[in-house]
């Protein structure tokens, strides 16, 4: 059996999806995409509606879903589930990642802060007269303010 006319060749599907066969072989092997057709030698033909798939998976992923959280979700509007009961499935996801993206947010605002504090305290040490070396320990605490270092920085002091 041939292709039908109206589907088309991985190759063409890829450059109409914005993406490589490679990443079009691996959605198939996760079950986010299957081509419409094979041929008998083995090709793989997709319809041109395929393309929103594979646009969704590209932008869920964009929102920080994972590709197997992808695939549950594909696989329930597959399975018919009602679309009151898939849309809550995909608020929930959505909500999840909202809160992960959250923390990780509240974690980077204190990274960048330790950051700033260090930056601070080098900044003040490099006009110090008393440098730290094996045979004394000016710096822990610091001989000029008397506070101690950040902790992520008073190993280099030792």
């Amino acid at each position: 059996m041939t292709a039908q006319p109206d589907l088309l060749k991985i190759g063409e599907f890829a450059r109409l999806a914005e993406t490589n066969l490679r990443t079009l072989r691996y959605y198939e092997e996760l079950g986010l995409l299957s081509p419409s057709h094979r041929s008998q030698g083995g090709f793989r033909y997709y319809r041109r509606t395929d393309v929103n798939r594979v646009h969704l998976i590209r932008d869920l992923q964009e929102l920080g879903l994972q590709l197997e959280r992808i695939r549950e979700l594909i696989s329930m509007r597959a399975s018919g589930e009602p679309g009151t009961q898939f849309f809550a499935r995909v608020r929930q996801a959505l909500s999840e990642q909202d809160r992960m993206l959250a923390e990780r947010e509240r974690s980077i605002v204190e990274q960048r802060a330790r950051i700033q504090d260090s930056l601070t305290k080098l900044t003040e040490c490099q006009g110090c007269a008393n440098s730290p070396c094996a045979q004394n320990n000016h710096c822990e605490p610091c001989s000029t303010s008397g506070e101690d270092l950040p902790d992520h920085l008073s190993a280099l002091y030792q």
